[in-house]
C-alpha cells in the first residue's frame, strides 16, 4: 500500500512535527498560563454538554 520511502518520510515528518510543536508549546508556556487560565472549565462544560446530548439520545431512542 505504501512504499518504504513513504513510510520513512511519514515517521520522520511526525517526529519532527511533534518536536517543533513541543518546543513552541514550552516556549509559550508562560503566556498560556496567563491568558488561558480558565480554559479547562470551558473544555469540561463542552464535554458535559456532549455527554448530556448522548444521554438524551440513548434514553429516548
Amino acid at each position: 500500500m505504501f512504499s518504504k520511502g513513504q513510510i520513512i518520510f511519514a515517521v520522520i515528518f511526525f517526529v519532527v512535527f511533534a518536536g517543533v510543536i513541543a518546543y513552541t508549546y514550552r516556549k509559550d508556556l508562560k503566556l498560556h498560563k496567563r491568558f488561558y487560565a480558565g480554559s479547562i472549565w470551558v473544555l469540561l462544560a463542552f464535554i458535559m454538554f456532549i455527554l448530556f446530548i448522548w444521554a438524551i439520545k440513548f434514553f429516548f431512542k
